[in-house]
């Protein structure tokens, strides 16, 4: 029964303007040599360039992997909650039913094009945004549509997920930050006591 193996991660810190910053180099880096031991088949990214900058720099630790855009792994809001929760009711503020449905639409692009078995065994690096890692989690996990914004991810978290046939799918690693130094975890995130 042949596995697909997804690591999906958020791109490297980047600036205002979305490009990625020194510190976004490092870790992207760093990442890199966590990935380089794995045998990658292909490294997607998405079309914004601080997803971009970052899978190229995965690509010189990944040399037998190519590099590809994937439209689907774009930033953008998977679902738009009914009734949001009043921490989260100012962000959808303005979003009309044109926008939902589209992010909808993006959302379950997202996850038939990468959520399912193939049926050859591969290793697939999703660079993408810290909404998509959590929308992928919650399909994964089965879990009600708005449980992704429960979830946050850092910058260059690996999140490592699991498709195969006649199995649900397996959550192997959510946010895991151990291949960055505590100086360069975190970012991507507001303040806060961090564990």
């Amino acid at each position: 029964m042949a596995t697909r193996h997804l690591y999906v991660v958020r791109h490297g810190a980047a600036d205002p303007f979305g490009e990625l910053t020194s510190t976004g180099e490092q870790q992207v880096h760093l990442l890199g040599k966590r990935l380089a031991h794995l045998p990658i088949d292909a490294v997607w990214h998405s079309p914004l360039s601080r997803a971009a900058s970052t899978a190229q720099i995965l690509g010189e630790h990944l040399p037998n992997a190519p590099v590809g855009e994937a439209p689907e792994l774009v930033d953008h809001i998977p679902h738009v909650p009914a009734t949001p929760p009043p921490a989260w009711a100012g962000f959808f503020d303005g979003f009309d039913a044109t926008e939902a449905a589209a992010g909808a639409h993006l959302a379950e692009s997202l996850t038939t094009r990468f959520a399912h078995p193939t049926e050859t065994e591969s290793h697939e690096v999703l660079v993408t945004h810290a909404y998509q890692v959590a929308w992928l989690v919650r399909h994964a996990l089965d879990a009600p549509a708005d449980r992704w914004l429960a979830m946050s991810c850092g910058n260059t978290a690996l999140t490592a997920l699991q498709f195969r046939d006649g199995t649900p799918p397996t959550l192997l690693l959510y946010n895991d930050m151990s291949h960055l130094p505590a100086e360069l975890r975190w970012t991507g995130f507001g303040p806060g006591t961090r564990p």
